[in-house]
């Protein structure tokens, strides 16, 4: 899919038809069209009334998309609100709808002086009216502790009671008063507390409290304060403003009237949405036609901006519901200032106060946003597809809540923060994980299609199964330059984020050998169901932190260890169960329990979850406890003897015979042997291979990435060339190689028997990935290909054949129902069979490889200037090298002619940016772009051979001359073919 970004309505439907008809022909299966035009700084060539999202101008567009994608064979997916995050235009900042914030004001009374005056104002002052300014992406994780601090030690004292209710205040509480006239957010004045200020636990950037001290202050009948401080310390007034946020969607305004950001955590906020989707843009037409082209309702990551507390009027009432104590025992440290916590109990209070806040928070957003948006997604034809991130929340449990939970490139550290969302996926049972991908700050076009394939290929191996590109712009804007309207580019009078794909780009010419790449990793994404190792737990499901699990994110995952996230709302789930000592739909072999990465590394866990635990291990679940979990306590403050509960559970859990408890993650290795828990797949040396397991009944699907795990990895990804054993389900079931370039499907020849699974080798270089399928002689049958242009191979037929076992010969393939060995030196090899034979091969003389340095290039300029330029080259050099190819970018031809005797391979080098390959004028199959060596065996004539390679380059060196104001500060990039370009010979003959 396609992020199709619209700048609003400016928009014509002929070309919105247009543009459905260039994506279906470039092969892509889907758009969603998002109002964004980050890239138009004067915002007054905008007419938001007239042609803004949601006026009739947008949905007769819509209209238009729709009906096209229909007759396309395209879905498209819709995003909430103009740019992000959801907002409607039927709210102002004081509506109970709109987004929520508390903010606090303080004044210090020393001990024993008495206080006369007015309420503290808030320390922030309340939004005004000028909108915020517009910022990139945010790709910052939330504000939670280092995972690095030292644990805690738990305390089972809690807090001391109080009589004061920010929900039911007193006679004697504050009254609203009325807001300032500057004011448009309706601020409430909602309480006034005081406490006496306690050094020992002050920090240098939190001013310690006496939890014991806090009282609430009652106001005089003309509003103001009159309190005297105790003789024992220094105190604090604190007073706890409600009010609206009034923060709008990204880089508007795209609406008339503005519209403002609704409150994700009420009933009241996601009706809103809903009350104007119903409204104003759901026509009778458009109802209509989604129910033949509509996918999904998006919403994009939940980035919440306030500088003070996020907030909504319900929360009082539902934290005590929930939690059992009332809020205003722990609002002070909870409280926020410019996003930092500004008073603190003793250490683990102020941690087990805050971690109730947020899960209180979490259960608000999950259930009355995300739950409330499916159901009715639901009802009007649509799925919800969302990126549940950008809070202190539960992202694991919300991609179990929404139907396609959505990660992205830009934000996600590592792989981990990928497979949090797959664990809500799978245990929840859902298909679909989405990501956002390629939006590179400072790409925008310099990207190529080498980095986004990079950039992706690990992502699949964490359980991602569809790529939406960032993105696909409308073709022009009112201001736009040449080559068109860019929806981040330029930001901020500078170069922006990648990337505009499309007709624009030259390497869209060659769009549908990627398109057909990526649609074959997400299809055999999607067969069967996931098979994972590991559940690991988490007490705090946060996500886009790039912070992963003991042991396995950094010895696991390279020694063939797969691994997901799961959160106690997760385990709830009523596919949460063990069978057969397997838990859930992903069939994970063992659970893994640690410390709270997000909160001192503390043993916590409530007695619910333990409860759990206990039934899994007595289920025959094997599980592995890291740290001192004799000792754990609840994650909130403990109340009604929960602490104690808690202990008696993991008494009985830590005496079962499948736990372990280990001191140090070094030794949770050795516990999950002694288990008889094992992995997968298995490596015969440490990788950086990253592989996906999926079971379609008898059948084995394995997605293998040569790819990073995490980012800024040292030393960097290289290639790899070593044995791997993968399981199979079906103990008879021979292996396949799966091109997803050609779609070509040919039946490995050479393996090895490893116990249950089969024994490869495995040879990759970075970012290039494969896929064995594993199952029955004859799975495919005559089938040669997995869609996309026809491929060799096949299957020799549903006998079961005789395969090679060993060999010192390059390559053993079937050819037919024979087996051909074939080496790039002349020799006698020896294979041994799996009918324990040994045979004997001879290859006669092979010519010695030839590189190719003489090429006639000739550029078809796709610049302003639309030149054609011609150049001969005695040895290739990259455009930049080349004064008359300096600053263009376009699409060459480079034409050799090469002498053959035989077969043999050609390798290209190094190419940028996408290429394509013609022999003796034949078009040969998609070339895999991250590893571009073709078998040339099949095209090759014996003498002279005309060789042509098209290679596709991004436009930025174009872009350096044409609009130099924005980017001229590029560097000009090493277009073409760079090479060394050669061509290797290799002999063949039957076995034996």
């Amino acid at each position: 899919m396609v992020r199709w970004w619209w700048p609003d309505a400016h928009v014509d439907p002929r070309e919105i038809r247009r543009e459905v008809d260039q994506l279906a022909d470039a092969g892509f299966g889907g758009a969603e069209i998002a109002a964004v035009h980050h890239s138009i700084r004067d915002k007054s060539v905008l007419d938001p009334a007239g042609h803004g999202w949601g006026t009739p101008a947008w949905n007769a567009a819509v209209a238009a998309a729709l009906d096209q994608a229909a007759k396309r064979g395209l879905s498209i997916d819709l995003t909430i609100g103009p740019a992000w995050p959801a907002a409607v235009p039927t709210i102002t900042p004081a509506s109970a709808a709109a987004a929520k914030e508390l903010a606090h004001g303080t004044a210090p009374v020393p001990a024993g002086t008495t206080y006369s005056g007015p309420v503290p104002p808030p320390t922030i002052p309340p939004p005004l009216a000028e909108p915020p300014a517009t910022s990139p992406r945010s790709d910052e994780p939330p504000a939670v502790p280092r995972p690095d601090e030292p644990p805690a030690v738990p305390r089972p004292d809690g807090l001391p009671a109080t009589d004061a209710r920010v929900d039911e205040p007193s006679a004697a509480a504050a009254r609203p008063g009325e807001p300032p006239a500057t004011d448009p957010s309706g601020s409430e004045l909602l309480l006034v507390q005081a406490a006496r200020i306690d050094p020992a636990h002050s920090t240098r950037d939190e001013t310690g409290l006496d939890p014991a001290s806090l009282q609430p202050v009652p106001l005089t009948d003309a509003g103001t304060i009159t309190w005297t401080a105790p003789a024992d310390g220094d105190w604090l007034l604190i007073s706890y403003w409600q009010r609206g946020s009034a923060q709008r969607p990204e880089s508007g305004p795209h609406t008339t009237p503005e519209s403002y950001v609704v409150d994700h955590f009420s009933q009241a906020g996601t009706q809103a949405v809903i009350d104007h989707w119903e409204s104003a843009l759901l026509t009778p037409a458009i109802r209509k036609l989604l129910k033949q082209a509509g996918g999904a309702l998006f919403e994009d990551s939940i980035e919440i901006e306030t500088d003070a507390l996020p907030w909504t009027p319900a929360l009082p009432a539902e934290f005590e519901r929930r939690r059992g104590y009332p809020l205003t025992d722990i609002l002070p440290v909870v409280m926020l200032a410019n996003e930092d916590p500004v008073f603190a109990y003793d250490s683990v209070l102020t941690r087990r106060a805050r971690k109730d806040y947020w899960d209180t928070v979490s259960e608000l957003f999950n259930e009355h946003h995300f739950a409330a948006l499916r159901d009715w997604a639901h009802s009007i034809g649509l799925r919800l597809r969302a990126q549940p991130y950008g809070l202190q929340t539960d992202a694991i449990e919300a991609a179990a809540i929404v139907d396609v939970p959505e990660g992205e490139s830009l934000g996600f550290k590592n792989l981990d923060d990928y497979r949090c969302l797959a664990g809500g996926r799978d245990v929840a049972g859902r298909e679909v994980l989405s990501c956002e991908a390629g939006a590179y700050q400072g790409g925008a076009y310099t990207t190529t299609w080498k980095k986004l394939l990079r950039t992706m290929g690990g992502a699949y191996a964490a359980g991602l199964n569809q790529t939406v590109l960032h993105g696909f712009s409308y073709a022009d804007a009112p201001g736009a330059g040449w080559p068109g309207f860019a929806a981040f580019t330029p930001y901020n009078g500078t170069v922006g984020y990648a990337e505009s794909w499309g007709p624009r780009q030259p390497t869209w010419d060659h769009i549908t050998d990627i398109s057909g790449y990526f649609a074959r990793i997400h299809l055999i994404m999607r067969q069967g169901v996931p098979r994972v190792d590991v559940a690991v737990f988490r007490q705090t499901g946060y996500t886009k932190t790039g912070i992963g699990a003991s042991w396995f994110t950094a010895s696991g995952v390279p020694s063939g260890w797969t691994h997901q996230f799961v959160t106690g709302p997760v385990l709830d789930l009523p596919g949460a169960r063990v069978s057969d000592g397997r838990l859930g739909r992903p069939a994970y072999r063992a659970l893994f329990v640690e410390g709270d990465r997000f909160h001192a590394n503390a043993c916590t866990m409530t007695p619910g979850t333990a409860n759990r635990l206990l039934e899994y291990a007595r289920a025959g679940l094997p599980i592995v406890l890291l740290g001192a979990w004799e000792s754990a306590s609840v994650p909130g403050v403990p109340h009604d003897g929960a602490d104690e509960r808690l202990r008696a559970l993991l008494t009985a859990l830590l005496a079962e015979p499948t736990v372990r408890t280990v001191a140090t993650a070094a030794e949770v290795p050795a516990a999950l042997a002694a288990l008889g828990v094992r992995p997968d797949v298995r490596y015969a040396t440490p990788s950086t291979l990253l592989t996906m397991r999926r079971v379609d009944g008898e059948v084995d699907y394995y997605y293998l990435c040569n790819g990073k795990h995490q980012e800024n990895v040292k030393p960097p990804v290289t290639a790899i060339d070593h044995d791997v054993t993968l399981s199979r389900t079906d103990p008879h079931g021979v292996p396949y190689l799966l091109d997803p370039w050609t779609g070509g499907i040919f039946r490995i020849a050479h393996y090895g028997a490893d116990g249950d699974g089969v024994r490869l080798r495995v040879s990759l270089q970075p970012g290039q990935a494969r896929i064995v399928a594993i199952g029955r002689p004859g799975l495919f049958g005559d089938r040669a290909r997995l869609g996309g242009p026809a491929g060799r191979g096949g299957d020799p037929g549903a006998g079961r054949r005789a395969h090679a076992t060993t060999t010192d010969a390059d390559l053993v393939r079937y050819d037919g129902n024979r087996l051909v060995v074939r080496a790039a030196e002349a020799g006698t090899y020896t294979t041994t069979l799996s009918d324990g034979r040994t045979l004997t091969t001879q290859i006669g003389p092979v010519p010695a490889p030839t590189e190719l340095s003489a090429w006639r290039l000739t550029v078809s300029d796709r610049g302003p200037s639309r030149a054609t330029h011609s150049v001969t080259l005695d040895r290739l050099l990259p455009w930049s090298q080349l004064p008359e190819l300096a600053d263009v970018s376009g699409v060459g031809t480079y034409t050799a002619t090469a002498q053959a005797d035989g077969p043999a391979y050609l390798e290209l080098g190094e190419v940028t940016d996408t290429c394509r390959v013609r022999v003796n004028g034949r078009r040969l199959g998609p070339v895999d772009q991250l590893h571009p060596v073709l078998d040339l065996g099949p095209y090759l004539r014996r003498g002279p051979n005309t060789i042509e390679v098209e290679v596709a380059t991004p436009l930025g060196n174009a872009l350096r001359v044409a609009d130099p104001s924005v980017y001229g500060g590029l560097t000009r990039q090493p277009y073409g073919l760079l090479g060394p370009v050669r061509l290797v010979p290799y002999g063949e003959a039957p076995l034996g």
